[in-house]
C-alpha cells in the first residue's frame, strides 16, 4: 500500500483545523508602535515600529534530530533551524537582523552542544546575521533526546514588504533549486527508510560515496539571493515551499499556478518515491520536490530573474488551483 504523509503520522488538514482553533483566540491587538501590520498565517509575522515593519519567524528543525542522532552528526541542524526561519522572511523580502534559539534537551552533553553551535553559528553568517541569545531547557520527564528551534527577527521599510498581493494574472513563476529534502516531511521519510528495511548508515543508491544519513542531513538552502534580487526586479510574490509541499503557493495569492516544467527533483526525492511506492501527488504534496523555493515575476524580467537566482521560469500565473504536470493540488 502507496505510503502518505498522513499514515506516517502528519496529517496536514487536522494540523491545520488545530492551528486554526489555536489562531482564533489570538484576538488582542497592541495599538500604536507594535501594532500588528499582518493577521496570523503568513510567513512571518509584522507589526509597526515607524517607517519600517520589525517581523518575527518561529520554527524548528522536527524530526530530522531524530537521524542526526542515529548518525551522531550534529553540526548541520543548526543551519536548517536558522533556515526554516530566515527563509521565512525572505519569503516577503524581509532582511533578517538577529536570532535566538532554543534547545529542549533530556540531559546536557556537551559534545552535541558543541556541534550544535558550530550548525547555528554558520547558519547565522550565511544570513549575515547575529544570534543574540537563547535558552537551554533540561527536561528529562518530557524530552527523549532534544529539540531545536528558534527564533528570527527582521527589519523591512514598510513600502517594501513582499505580500503576493501585486501578483497578476500571466506572471511568469520561477523556481530556485533546494539542496535536496531540507528539513520537511521527516515523518514519512523515516517510515519510509524504516518499512524498505534500510539503515541510515547503508549507501545511498545513488551514490555509494555518502550514506543514506548523509544524504538526508544535507542542511537546508538559505536563500539570501532573494535580498540582493529585490532591488532589480519587480517581484510580486514569493514563496518558501516547506511542510505541504507546493500547497505552501496557497500562501502567496488567491490566483493560480501552472507549473508545466517543474525543476528536476534531486536522486533522494525518487528514492523515497519509489521505496515507499509514494503516489506523485502525494510527493509534491509533502515535499518540496527539488524546489525550495518560487518567486513570481512579471513574464518580461522573468528569465533574467531566473538566471540571476540560479532558477528557471517554471509556469505561470493562471486564475486558480495549483497544477503542476497536469496534477491538481489541493
Amino acid at each position: 500500500m502507496a505510503l502518505t504523509y498522513a499514515k506516517a503520522g502528519v496529517d496536514i488538514e487536522t494540523e491545520n483545523r488545530a492551528i486554526a482553533a489555536l489562531a482564533k483566540q489570538l484576538t488582542y491587538k497592541r495599538k500604536g508602535i507594535g501594532a500588528p501590520l499582518t493577521d496570523v498565517g503568513h510567513y512571518a509575522g509584522l507589526i509597526d515600529f515607524g517607517e519600517y515593519a520589525l517581523a518575527l519567524t518561529t520554527d524548528g528543525v522536527g524530526s530530522k534530530v531524530l537521524i542526526a542522532n542515529e548518525m551522531k552528526k550534529w553540526n548541520t541542524i543548526g543551519v536548517d533551524c536558522i533556515a526554516m526561519n530566515v527563509n521565512d522572511l525572505l519569503a516577503m523580502g524581509i532582511e533578517p537582523l538577529a536570532f535566538v534559539d532554543y534547545i529542549a534537551i533530556q540531559e546536557p552533553n556537551y559534545g552535541i552542544m558543541e556541534q550544535i553551535g558550530e550548525g547555528l553559528a554558520n547558519g547565522a553568517r550565511m544570513s549575515r546575521m547575529t544570534i543574540v541569545g537563547g535558552e537551554t531547557a533540561t527536561l528529562p520527564d518530557i524530552i527523549n533526546g532534544f529539540d531545536l528551534a528558534g527564533t528570527c527577527l527582521g527589519m523591512v521599510k514598510k513600502d517594501k514588504v513582499i505580500t503576493g498581493q501585486r501578483i497578476e494574472i500571466g506572471d511568469a513563476i520561477v523556481g530556485i533549486p533546494s539542496s535536496g529534502v531540507h528539513s520537511n516531511g521527516y515523518s514519512l521519510v523515516r517510515r519510509i527508510i524504516k518499512d524498505a528495511g534500510y539503515s541510515y548508515h547503508d549507501p545511498f543508491p545513488y551514490n555509494e560515496d555518502i550514506t543514506i544519513g548523509d544524504e538526508l542531513l544535507t542542511p537546508t538552502r538559505i536563500y539570501m539571493e532573494i535580498l540582493d534580487a529585490v532591488p532589480d526586479f519587480d517581484i510580486h510574490g514569493l514563496a518558501h515551499i516547506t511542510g505541504s509541499g507546493l500547497m505552501k503557493l496557497h500562501r502567496t495569492t488567491k490566483y493560480g499556478f501552472e507549473i508545466n516544467d517543474p525543476l528536476e527533483p534531486q536522486p533522494i526525492f525518487k528514492f523515497l518515491q519509489e521505496e515507499g511506492e509514494v503516489e506523485e501527488l502525494e510527493m509534491y504534496k509533502t515535499f518540496n520536490m527539488g524546489m525550495g523555493f518560487v518567486a513570481v515575476i512579471p513574464e518580461t524580467k522573468a528569465k533574467s530573474a531566473a538566471k540571476m537566482l540560479g532558477g528557471k521560469v517554471i509556469g505561470e500565473i493562471v486564475d486558480e488551483g495549483i497544477r503542476v504536470k497536469g496534477l491538481e493540488i489541493k
